[in-house]
């Protein structure tokens, strides 16, 4: 169960970036794709896919980093948290990473991706699973889902 008691506020680990989330997530994921694993050193990272309009950095100015490509992913300059990824092509969410949040407890990953490249320990609880990416044409209707359950 989502949370509902909007806004959320959350922050990097040293607190010098702080942001807030004012709309729910259009959808929950654990990611376990190699890249990940290396960025968030652990076993998968955790999203919330946040509308555009419903997020914003309120202080400090986070900076681009893993690999610097066409998909932006944003860390605090100072403790190199990774904080949120805008993928390229998609300008109406934001990917915060969930454990940002100040409160993370209600979260819960819907899906789980690159499930081919998961370590074998990995579980996630995750309701549907994924050996790559949902097709495009499946986000509508997990969407839907998601949001008809919070």
């Amino acid at each position: 169960m989502i949370n509902k008691n909007l806004p959320w506020e959350g922050g990097c680990r040293c607190g010098r970036v702080r942001l807030k989330v004012s709309a729910k997530p259009l959808l929950t994921m654990a990611c376990h794709c190699t890249g990940c694993q290396k960025m968030s050193s652990s076993a998968y990272s955790l999203s919330a896919a946040i509308p555009a309009e419903g997020f914003e950095v309120t202080r400090g100015e986070p900076v681009i980093g893993g690999l610097h490509g066409v998909t932006k992913h944003y860390f605090c300059p100072h403790c190199m948290s990774w904080m949120f990824t805008r993928p390229e092509g998609m300008d109406w969410f934001v990917n915060l990473r969930a454990t940002m949040l100040d409160d993370a407890s209600w979260f819960t990953p819907f899906i789980e991706t690159w499930t081919r490249e998961k370590l074998s320990f990995a579980e996630t609880g995750a309701v549907y699973s994924y050996e790559t990416l949902p097709e495009m044409n499946a986000y509508e209707g997990l969407v839907k889902e998601y949001m008809a359950r919070g």
